[in-house]
């Protein structure tokens, strides 16, 4: 299935955005280590969220993920202090995901964990127990989300979690929200030092949690706003300061000429002419909303160079691959340096006449690459459902604002 996207001249709407599938899946984690805990509020209704309710609710031993990064992550930590045994599999995607860092960290700390397939890489059979726990070192440079998952199991082991990250810390505002949630239910959980963490082992308190509106699903409308010659764009219930970290993404779209203020439990989102002459980033404490700003810049006709990308390799899809195809296709040549680096100096070829973006399985893609049919009108997006992930209303409110999403 394909999308043709044509955008109005202008954009003036309300919008409510989908719950945080990265506070829900932590809070669902934490939510199943508490005894007689208290089931979290407002989680969200996507993919991701979907398969760890499941996974949580299921007494099944095969456990099919799909291609939930996030649960994979954080119920492997999760079933190696569970009793009984779980085989963990996912789509083709998933089983090329590397996963050793965490496996081996885990069997530090006396999990029983092997590979049915690939070493390396899922398939999984855990047989989980009760862990020791005590101290561990991590490289700090890996995704995120294996240090949120061992976090996550620290106040269930017996000697708590004293965990050391070496090296450059990507996508630290994720830790910082673990650590927040964690401690919000009961849980002793902080940095004793820039690369340490301790963990005590303090079990969870039944605690309400609420989950907040999706910043990353925020990002795609401050794209939008950036994009058009004059829009105003009000996004319900999304507050600052907010345990996201992508809530950072707010102040850099100034540099697109996005304004922003707190209006109506929300904020509203206008466009100004105040855009940078270039652009200078580090992502690696928001890698999930480098994509966006690729875009957003090319589009823009501002040159850029986007550091801080090493986690981009391993996602849904190597992103900075896909950022590079493409881009080509509209006539963008966006180079790369490495696993970290992306740059853009206003070098140009021949756009497609009629671009088909190839979405790669990867919901980012597609949310991403969509708001360029303002620049590239009736741009064609193939497998546009990817979006489910995590945003599944994606296409549904962008017709309601006026945009034209016709299936071809």
């Amino acid at each position: 299935m394909k999308y043709l996207i044509e955008y109005p001249k202008e954009l003036n709407a309300k919008i409510q955005l989908p719950a945080s599938k990265s506070i829900s899946n932590r809070a669902l984690i934490i939510y199943a280590l508490t005894q007689n805990g208290i089931l979290p509020q407002n989680l969200a209704d996507c993919d991701d969220t979907s398969v760890m309710i499941k996974a949580l609710n299921s007494a099944d031993e095969l456990v099919d993920i799909m291609a939930a990064g996030t649960s994979m992550r954080f119920l492997t930590a999760f079933y190696a202090t569970q009793a009984g045994t779980k085989i963990m599999t996912g789509t083709e995607r998933m089983q090329n995901r590397p996963i050793h860092l965490l496996v081996e960290a885990l069997r530090k700390l006396g999990a029983d964990i092997e590979y049915l397939k690939n070493e390396g890489f899922p398939p999984l059979k855990i047989n989980g127990k009760k862990l020791q726990g005590g101290d561990l070192s991590l490289d700090g440079s890996i995704s995120s989300q294996f240090i949120t998952a061992l976090l996550l199991i620290g106040p269930t082991l017996e000697k708590g979690l004293n965990l050391e990250l070496k090296g450059e810390i990507a996508s630290k505002p994720y830790i910082d929200m673990t650590l927040a949630l964690m401690n919000q239910c009961g849980a002793s959980a902080k940095w004793t030092s820039p690369n340490k963490l301790e963990v005590k082992p303090q079990p969870y308190k039944p605690t309400p949690v609420l989950v907040e509106s999706d910043w990353s699903a925020a990002s795609y409308w401050f794209e939008m706003v950036a994009l058009m010659d004059k829009s105003e764009i009000l996004l319900k219930d999304v507050t600052l300061p907010s345990l996201q970290g992508d809530a950072q993404g707010a102040e850099l779209f100034k540099l697109l000429g996005v304004d922003f203020k707190a209006i109506d439990r929300g904020l509203l989102l206008t466009k100004t002419d105040n855009i940078a002459d270039k652009l200078d980033i580090d992502f690696t404490k928001i890698p999930d909303l480098a994509q966006t700003f690729v875009v957003a810049a090319a589009l823009l006709n501002i040159p850029f160079r986007f550091t801080g990308l090493q986690t981009l390799r391993i996602k849904e899809t190597d992103r900075i691959a896909a950022l590079i195809n493409e881009l080509k296709k509209l006539g963008y040549n966006i180079k790369d340096k490495g696993d970290t680096q992306m740059y853009w100096n206003l070098e140009k070829t021949t756009p497609q006449a009629k671009p088909v973006i190839a979405t790669y399985e990867d919901h980012r893609m597609a949310m991403a690459l969509a708001p360029a049919a303002i620049k590239h009108p009736s741009l064609i997006v193939d497998e546009p459902m990817v979006v489910t992930k995590s945003y599944p209303t994606y296409w549904e409110d962008l017709q309601e604002i006026g945009v034209k999403v016709l299936k071809i």
